[in-house]
């Protein structure tokens, strides 16, 4: 049995028409001769009926008063009802279809409540109804407890959805459909010349990914990548294949694709920087504001650390409670507020020397201050003011010539 895994997301079922567009590429993919697991989001964003964020104001946002265990009853909603909708559509136009809920399809999580871990997968059922029906549309995003609690996956739940059951079905390919052509160099709406990329290794899409590139979740990208299964991001509007993510690019699994220097340019907006200054002959300053944050549940980010104080970020909606949980323990932070963080990723980075010199170029010609910098094997990060974001993030996609058609070079040497 040939399996593909399909995975539309909420713009793409929100309505009629980007429904009846997911169809024609599931009908496609059965003319292939493969059966379909298609897994699908909530229809819509927040405002619309059926969206996740919309059933959360029904008990008052971040406001509610129920226990998170009840916050994944309510969560759940959406997929479910995604699920009957695309199954009652493939079926009017003669596929034989049926809808799973996640835990029917066999995702058995811990019981982390709205951020549930995967720990088990249980398949059978699944398998079973696959020898009769030729799609089985699953609800995204959730799974169960042991006991039977419904449960959710967090951010990116869908995405994670359907890696762990191309993973555990040994699928041929699993297809993240979206409203975009593929992986692009950049965010095309504030780099105009950014371009689709045909192949991607896996650890450029998490690297991206996990800098604020919002095409794919990474937990998806590493689930895929552990399994060995390629992942391709496509549009739902679009016949194009989009962006294949594998290490494989030969029949045989294991040959690498040569990875570029830089792949793109990802961004995170509305962040804010703290520094807290040491007091004199006071040693503790780091263990007490990490624990200040850790206590107040508030996560930390780009991180620089010395003797004299710490500097670190947060997202933009924490600042007042991390500001207000600092001076409960006596400090006085310095806060800027209205930054970004731009993130300059490639797998082929390490090693290389002036690539930090390039950065640093491209922005000073542009008049662009770097308010922090950090790196990794892999990424260069810069935090910015926002104002400057788009120029930023313009000047080193051109810094790094990422228009233009490079051909990726692969490894010649058979295995």
């Amino acid at each position: 049995m040939k399996i593909i895994v399909q995975k539309f997301g909420g713009t793409s079922v929100r309505d009629e028409y980007g429904r009846d567009l997911a169809r024609k590429h599931i009908a496609r993919a059965l003319d292939e001769g493969y059966k379909v697991v298609v897994v699908v989001s909530a229809m819509g964003r927040k405002g619309e009926p059926y969206a996740t964020d919309t059933l959360l104001q029904l008990i008052g946002g971040s406001s509610t008063y129920v226990n998170k265990r009840e916050q994944d009853l309510l969560m759940a909603c959406g997929e479910m009802i995604s699920s009957v909708v695309f199954t009652n559509l493939l079926n009017k136009h003669g596929m034989k279809a049926t809808a799973f809920t996640g835990a029917q399809a066999g995702l058995c999580t811990n019981d982390d409540h709205t951020n549930a871990k995967i720990v088990e997968m249980r398949c059978d059922r699944l398998l079973k109804t696959l020898e009769e029906y030729d799609v089985v549309v699953v609800a995204g995003f959730q799974g169960a407890t042991k006991d039977g609690d419904i449960t959710t996956l967090g951010r990116g739940g869908s995405d994670t959805s359907a890696a762990a059951l191309g993973a555990a079905l040994n699928a041929e390919c699993i297809d993240i459909f979206t409203d975009v052509e593929g992986v692009m160099t950049a965010d095309p709406r504030i780099v105009e010349s950014a371009r689709p990329l045909d192949v991607v290794t896996y650890t450029e899409i998490c690297n991206m990914a996990y800098q604020g590139a919002k095409v794919i979740h990474p937990r998806a990208v590493e689930i895929a990548m552990q399994a060995k299964v390629p992942l391709r991001v496509r549009s739902t509007y679009s016949d194009s294949l989009g962006t294949l993510v594998t290490s494989s690019v030969k029949p045989d699994k294991g040959s690498d694709v040569k990875e570029r220097l830089v792949t793109g340019i990802a961004h995170v907006s509305n962040v804010t920087q703290i520094k807290v200054q040491a007091k004199e002959g006071h040693y503790e300053l780091q263990s007490d504001v990490f624990k200040a944050m850790a206590n107040e549940g508030i996560s930390v980010d780009f991180i620089n650390i010395s003797p004299n104080g710490v500097v670190y970020t947060v997202a933009g909606e924490m600042t007042d409670r991390a500001i207000a949980a600092l001076k409960a323990i006596g400090y006085e932070p310095i806060v800027t507020r209205g930054c970004a963080k731009v993130s300059t990723v490639g797998a082929g980075i390490a090693g290389v020397p002036g690539v930090t010199a390039k950065i640093v170029t491209a922005l000073s010609e542009q008049g662009i201050q770097i308010l922090q910098s950090a790196d990794s094997h892999t990424t260069i990060w810069v935090l910015v003011k926002e104002e400057d974001l788009k120029k930023a993030v313009n000047a080193l996609h051109d810094a790094f010539h990422l228009s233009e058609e490079l051909p990726v070079k692969y490894d010649s040497d058979e295995e």
